[in-house]
């Protein structure tokens, strides 16, 4: 049987495969705006980081705090004019940041992001924030299919509430 995997969600323990269950707009906008503690993920498949070992599930619950990093590799809510918005304006004004997680999962992400977006005070976005060209460290991706798609995302969606510290190159 086929499974169509749309979304990547990234805890301190798996990286999660599936489809977010009753998603409106893009990833970044639902994670922000969602006010339940549980997102639902379709045909689930969790990868721990440490053995490697697969658990496949039809449903998954998972806790919106848990997620790390996420993103979208089909975009499936979105329309063509919300796409053109959600792309990196070239004149835009971006910096380049390192943000660091801590504690069952030590890693490290670098990339590019709006100034001051992984602020409290940021008007645009609330718990979550976008980052383009992202660099992902800390954990072995090269033995494993799956964990080496982090390796060449064209972005991701930060939690900014689990952000441990933060290098922000300008300042």
């Amino acid at each position: 049987m086929l499974t169509i995997v749309s979304d990547l969600l990234l805890t301190d323990s798996f990286l999660i495969k599936g489809q977010v269950e009753n998603k409106y707009t893009r990833l970044s906008q639902m994670l922000d705006e969602y006010r339940k503690y549980f997102i639902k993920v379709r045909n689930a498949t969790l990868i721990d980081l440490n053995s490697r070992d697969r658990i496949n599930t039809p449903l998954l619950h998972v806790n919106i705090d848990e997620i790390l990093v996420a993103h979208e590799l089909l975009d499936e809510a979105g329309d063509p004019h919300q796409r053109r918005l959600a792309k990196v304006d070239e004149e835009q004004i971006m910096h380049r940041i390192r943000v660091f997680y801590t504690g069952n999962l030590n890693i490290e992400v670098a990339g590019q992001v709006r100034p001051r977006s992984y602020e409290a005070d940021d008007r645009s976005t609330r718990r979550f924030f976008v980052m383009s060209k992202p660099e992902i460290r800390g954990m072995r991706t090269e033995e494993d299919k799956d964990l080496g798609l982090l390796t060449d995302l064209p972005y991701v969606i930060l939690n900014k509430t689990r952000l441990s510290y933060i290098y922000d190159f300008n300042g």
